[in-house]
């Protein structure tokens, strides 16, 4: 469970989602938490594109970036506690399955 729990607190950080996606494919917390570093990715994305609009579209993406960050930060604190807790606004998307 250890290396689970570092495996799936680093897939909070961006696109190293992928890495308990392969390396630890069978073992649900990897990928419960892989999960919620696709979603996270996901809406980071979707910020960088909005902010592109003038004004309203910065600060959204200002806004959201911060969240981002603390959500991240959350999620890599419940993967090295070894809780399956789902994050604020986010942790109900369900797309790895």
């Amino acid at each position: 469970m250890e290396g689970n729990k570092l495996m799936a607190a680093i897939s909070y950080i961006w696109i190293l989602f992928l890495v308990p996606l392969l390396a630890a494919k069978d073992d649900a917390f990897a990928r419960y938490h892989a999960n919620q570093g696709l979603v996270l990715f996901l809406v980071s994305i979707v910020l960088g594109i909005v902010a592109i609009i003038p004004v309203v579209g910065t600060i959204i993406a200002f806004v959201g970036g911060i969240a981002t960050f603390v959500f991240t930060i959350l999620g890599i604190i419940n993967a090295l506690k070894g809780e399956m807790k789902p994050l604020p606004l986010i942790g109900g998307i369900s797309i790895i399955k």
